[in-house]
């Protein structure tokens, strides 16, 4: 891919995302998400490879149900409100399919299935910006719509808390781990959406910044396999040094800087007498702990045969292994 290409499919992520959020029109808004979705395609097909194209396609096809859902309940709208207006969104079956339709784009439980396959077939470049820049214009209009059905929200969040977690059990390859580790927080950011939307946006900040920092140290590395995670030791020792320290704050643990945000959430849904609420999310969030918490001693706490610092001298010298006779 030519260096002008490039930069024209990045600044039309800009001019997408940024569209969506000058607009109060239902049809601009949806015209900037449609811009980002064909501008990042070409981003994700740039390695040639059958699994980039078949995550590709996966995207595609996604989004393509979002976006037609997302524009047939905005003419409905229109049609039972006569107003195009983002904030007058009053139909209940329009609203719910509005919100559907924007929990598909950004890979909310129960419409995540997408997210994990096509994250695995992307370069760790175009991983970040799925799970960053990708997210922004249609949490935005989630932002927007917020205030009229907090329980639909709360089911959300729950679901993708307890997706996000379980789905992350059993995986070995980092790029889902992330995918998964995505979906969940997204959950704690709508959970609270209905309550406290400054709170929103400061777990929403506090994920970017966190999910940046992980990339970027993971393609440091060119580490995209956990039995990998134990050699990076040898490449950047400083950098490796530090991940840990990302992978247990975006667990939530204390007194890192992810547990912050979400002892905030918790604090708030308590003060909205939702105490049993804050309890399961508090209890599904240690499913996620629990991979982050793998990650962090296969990173520290592991030394593979292969590396030079685990290679003693009983392995190369077999007359060592044997008795005296």
């Amino acid at each position: 891919m030519t260096p002008l290409i490039y930069s024209t499919l990045i600044i039309s992520l800009g001019i997408g995302t940024t569209l969506t959020f000058a607009s109060t029109h239902w049809y601009l808004a949806w015209m900037g998400i449609e811009i980002n979705t064909l501008a990042i395609i070409p981003l994700m097909t740039q390695s040639h490879s059958p699994r980039a194209t078949e995550a590709t396609t996966k995207y595609f096809f996604a989004q393509a149900t979002a976006s037609a859902t997302l524009l047939f309940a905005a003419t409905s709208n229109a049609f039972f409100t006569g107003s195009w207006d983002i904030l007058q969104t009053n139909n209940p079956l329009s609203y719910t399919l509005m919100t559907l339709a924007l929990a598909m784009k950004i890979g909310l439980a129960p419409l995540h299935s997408w997210m994990p396959e096509v994250m695995q077939g992307l370069t760790l470049l175009t991983g970040l910006i799925l799970s960053t820049w990708q997210k922004l214009a249609p949490f935005c209009l989630i932002y927007q719509i917020q205030p009229h059905s907090p329980n639909l929200f709360m089911a959300l969040g729950l679901l993708s808390i307890v997706a996000g977690g379980w789905g992350g059990f059993n995986q070995v390859q980092l790029r889902k781990i992330l995918a998964y580790s995505s979906i969940a927080h997204l959950g704690w950011m709508v959970l609270i959406l209905s309550f406290s939307p400054p709170l929103t946006l400061v777990a929403f900040s506090t994920y970017l910044m966190m999910t940046f920092s992980l990339f970027y140290s993971f393609m440091m590395t060119k580490t995209t396999h956990i039995n990998s995670l134990s050699t990076s030791w040898a490449k950047i020792p400083t950098l490796t040094a530090l991940t840990p320290l990302i992978l247990l704050s975006l667990g939530g643990l204390p007194p890192l800087t992810g547990f912050l945000p979400k002892w905030m959430i918790l604090q708030e849904l308590t003060k909205q007498d939702l105490a049993l609420v804050a309890v399961l999310a508090a209890l599904f969030s240690l499913f996620s702990l629990y991979f982050y918490l793998r990650l962090s001693y296969t990173m520290t706490l592991t030394m593979p045969p292969n590396n030079p610092a685990g290679t003693l001298p009983w392995r190369l010298n077999p007359s060592h292994n044997t008795l005296p006779p």
